[in-house]
């Protein structure tokens, strides 16, 4: 099976995406509100990017079965 490439966008109505190379539709979607883009003093996408970047991290841990369980079998969130 072909490997996907995964790209991030900024779409015209502001909000950021991340979508495989190849499709137009969107896996995750991303919005800031303006109050978070005037705190982020712009830097909106860059955070985008890490908040994505560490998502699909995660998402391989989980693909994987490396998630912290308690000893009753519970995934640990913090």
């Amino acid at each position: 099976m072909p490997t996907s490439f995964l790209e991030i966008v900024e779409l015209p109505d502001g909000r950021i995406a991340l979508r495989r190379s190849e499709e137009e539709e969107a896996l995750v979607i991303l919005a800031f509100s303006a109050d978070a883009k005037a705190f982020l003093q712009g830097q909106h996408v860059e955070v985008a990017k890490a908040m994505l970047n560490v998502g699909v991290q995660m998402a391989g841990r989980l693909a994987e079965g490396e998630l912290e369980r308690d000893e009753e079998g519970a995934r640990v969130l913090h």
